[in-house]
């Protein structure tokens, strides 16, 4: 029999933190949902004290210090990218994060610019 205080616990990755918790529930974004390869950066907005954010909020907040692509940002947080959208959602909402570059979808013909940085990235392996 284990104490209660056990279930929390994961031997090799310490204490597991589920991630429904970290999004209180949430599953979606509010607003706009964000693209894989769309570019997030930090507005430089301070965020006060009108919230109180949770760890997760603070690491990507910091990581968007320097533009970053959403699927980038959940691998280098470590975290489910439905979790990062989340608290990206929770972000822009209170003006501290925005969307500096996305693929236009208003044409058939694919970003040029898109298909360059796939090219540059396959050479580079």
């Amino acid at each position: 029999m284990s104490r209660s205080g056990d279930q929390w616990f994961d031997r090799e990755a310490g204490p597991l933190v589920r991630p429904y918790a970290m999004t209180q529930g949430r599953t979606r974004p509010s607003g706009e949902p964000f693209d894989l390869i769309a570019v997030i950066a930090a507005t430089g907005e301070r965020p006060g004290e009108r919230l109180r954010f949770s760890p997760e909020h603070q690491w990507i907040l910091r990581r968007c210090g320097t533009p970053v692509s959403v699927v980038d940002l959940a691998s280098d947080v470590g975290l489910p990218l439905g979790v990062v959208r989340v608290v990206l959602g929770d972000l822009r909402d209170e003006g501290l994060i925005q969307v500096v570059a996305t693929i236009d979808r208003s044409s058939d013909r694919p970003n040029l610019g898109v298909l360059r940085e796939v090219l540059d990235g396959l050479r580079a392996l």
